[in-house]
């Protein structure tokens, strides 16, 4: 068997410009999580690649600082049109925005702005996500408390943005059918991944500078690893333009993709580079493990509960699952993490040990089940 490698690259530098060195239709998944425009901690950044913007909020002009700002990401997107391949996906994880300007507040929907923009590139729009992030905040309510006609709902959610780059993505030959039906995900997994409300919390992130935390505001790994996993095959290079932190290259690495990640801000190579190698080979494949540790648990649930059998058989995993796209998934571990360059890494894979800890049943070729114990 040849051995599994997946490459990863971060590139530090305006997006636009380190996205044009990207061949055209190479990117299999986009998945980022950009500055939210009128969120005030991404002001300083926003002004930074227009002068504009920072005098329109100056004169307190809401409306067109959101506009500008949204013009800054429009040069990002029109270059991810480019590099995204046919019937590739994008999946933006964004927040709408509230604030007061002038003494007046309101809020500023990001997430329509975008969506405009991405069918005008020619993309066509899925059923998007709503992430329902959980807090229990005692501030969480806005206006004035108990008193009618002057308090407003809670903004508690963030939107998962999901575009496809025209029709379905075509398969063409033995390899890639074969990498897609390795990359199936279990049936359980499916139903979750697949509805259209997440309910995860957020994450804060461990970084020691205090202006490069300020400036931060990273997804938690589950939302850009079901993403990867949901609209990519094994492979694919996965690309963020926003990369912060490396939590969409941490997921990558996971999922057995290569990775593009760009960072405007220099500061933010040593966090990287530190996340890479605090989370990696250990604690990614505790994560991968409990994919396989759910897997199971599930079996158990369904035979306590008396549910049917299941019909049908993974040979690599040793275990049964519930439909025949699952027979062939296939599911590694990390085994090496190493820095070719200071902006690159090389991961070696090895194949998850075949399960050996759970009596099940498989079926026969007869039809009949089959009490294995392992």
């Amino acid at each position: 068997m040849s051995e599994i490698v997946t490459e990863h690259r971060i590139l530090i530098g305006n997006a636009c410009e380190q996205i044009a060195t990207i061949e055209a239709n190479t990117v299999g998944l986009v998945v980022t999580s950009p500055p939210y425009p009128m969120i005030e901690m991404w002001d300083e950044i926003m002004s930074a690649q227009n002068s504009r913007i920072s005098k329109s909020l100056i004169n307190e002009n809401g409306l067109e600082s959101f506009e500008l700002m949204h013009k800054e990401l429009d040069k990002v997107w029109t270059e991810v049109e480019r590099i995204v391949l046919p019937g590739g996906f994008v999946c933006i994880n964004i927040g709408d925005a509230t604030r007061t300007i002038s003494d007046k507040f309101c809020l500023y929907n990001n997430h329509s702005r975008i969506i405009s923009k991405f069918i005008e590139l020619g993309f066509l729009n899925m059923p998007n996500i709503i992430w329902r992030k959980q807090t229990n905040a005692p501030n969480k309510f806005m206006g004035s408390g108990m008193l009618p006609a002057g308090a407003y709902v809670t903004l508690e959610h963030e939107w998962i943005l999901i575009f496809r780059k025209g029709g379905k993505r075509v398969f063409k030959n033995e390899e890639q059918k074969r990498l897609r039906r390795e990359s199936a995900f279990f049936w359980e997994e499916r139903n979750t991944w697949f509805s259209d409300q997440w309910d995860l919390k957020g994450v804060k992130q461990k970084i020691e500078n205090s202006d490069t935390r300020s400036r931060s505001a990273a997804y938690p790994f589950e939302i850009p690893y079901r993403l990867i996993n949901m609209y990519s095959v094994k492979g694919d290079t996965i690309f963020d333009p926003f990369l912060g932190t490396g939590t969409s290259t941490l997921a990558a690495i996971a999922s057995e993709r290569n990775s593009i990640g760009v960072e405007i801000d220099p500061s933010f190579l040593k966090v990287i580079e530190d996340n890479i190698y605090r989370s990696t080979p250990e604690g990614l494949n505790r994560y991968i493990s409990n994919r396989v540790e759910s897997h199971k648990r599930f079996i158990v649930f369904r035979d306590k509960e008396g549910k049917d059998e299941m019909k049908h058989f993974n040979i690599y995993l040793n275990l049964p699952v519930m439909t025949s796209q699952e027979i062939e998934m296939k599911i590694n571990f990390v085994e090496s993490i190493t820095g070719v360059t200071d902006i690159g890494y090389t991961v070696i894979y090895k194949p998850v040990a075949k399960n050996n800890d759970l009596a099940i049943k498989r079926p026969s070729k007869h039809g009949k089940q089959e009490l294995l114990n392992f």
